[in-house]
């Protein structure tokens, strides 16, 4: 196939998939190599498309960071590993999780227990606070601020906590 024909078949790889969702451009060169293009073509037309802006890896992690903090409640390391894996840069990545502040962080963590804190009522308060804990560690949240987050929220529905002893530092 001539070079031509390959960046035109480059071209519509890359528009059928933004079409569907947002890409970043590690995503969209990885397309284009399994769909076996030559790399030279690949970073021809992926080039294009950041110049027009079709392709903005930044705008990405932005929207990606605001949208899944907001609907799934991961935290700012979660949400820096998904972008990491979609191949997005280091320092991009930071840039987007930094806009995410730790009262927003902290504000999101309390809404996500109070959501399970009623399902986890007649189990013994070490075991709540080992689920709810886990859950919110398998979001991405400090171990710190999980703890003092569930504990405040054991405490306020009138749980007994003595016998548990602070065992995460603030992170």
């Amino acid at each position: 196939m001539m070079a031509g024909g390959d960046e035109a078949v480059a071209r519509e790889v890359c528009l059928r998939l933004l079409a569907s969702s947002p890409r970043t451009r590690a995503q969209l060169a990885e397309a284009l190599r399994r769909k076996g293009l030559p790399d030279e073509v690949a970073e021809l037309v992926l080039g294009r498309f950041t110049d027009v802006g079709l392709i903005d890896d930044e705008a990405f992690a932005l929207a990606w960071v605001q949208s899944r903090h907001a609907g799934r409640g991961l935290a700012r390391r979660a949400l820096a590993s998904e972008l990491r894996r979609r191949g997005v840069a280091d320092e991009t990545v930071s840039e987007a999780v930094e806009g995410l502040d730790s009262e927003q962080e902290e504000r999101r963590a309390r809404e996500l227990v109070d959501r399970r804190l009623s399902a986890t009522r007649g189990v013994e308060p070490a075991k709540r606070m080992r689920r709810l804990m886990g859950m919110l560690a398998r979001k991405g949240y400090p171990s710190g601020l999980a703890y003092r987050v569930v504990k405040e929220s054991l405490e306020a529905e009138g749980a007994e906590l003595a016998e548990l002893d602070e065992p995460y530092p603030e992170d």
